[in-house]
């Protein structure tokens, strides 16, 4: 697949990086996303699935935020 191709955080597998590259959120979800740090182009690895997949834990800006899966599935990134 293309690095340029935009995929969603939740389809992403552990361990692989890629960068913020938009939102299909409401637009109180995307609020509280970039509050904490989730802004485009931001960087970020996945680091692990919750036994039942649900939270994702990913690394971004320095630290660790756990997303719900739903959530995840509203965040499209370019994987690096």
């Amino acid at each position: 697949m293309s690095s340029e191709t935009a995929e969603i955080l939740s389809a992403m597998p552990a361990g692989q990086r890629g960068r913020i590259a938009g939102f299909d959120l409401p637009p109180e979800q995307r609020q509280r996303l970039l509050e904490m740090g989730l802004t485009l182009g931001a960087e970020f690895e996945v680091i692990r699935f919750a036994p039942l997949g649900d939270p994702i834990e990913i690394k971004v800006r320095g630290y660790n935020l756990s997303l719900r899966k739903r959530e995840a599935a509203g965040i499209r990134i370019i994987r690096l």
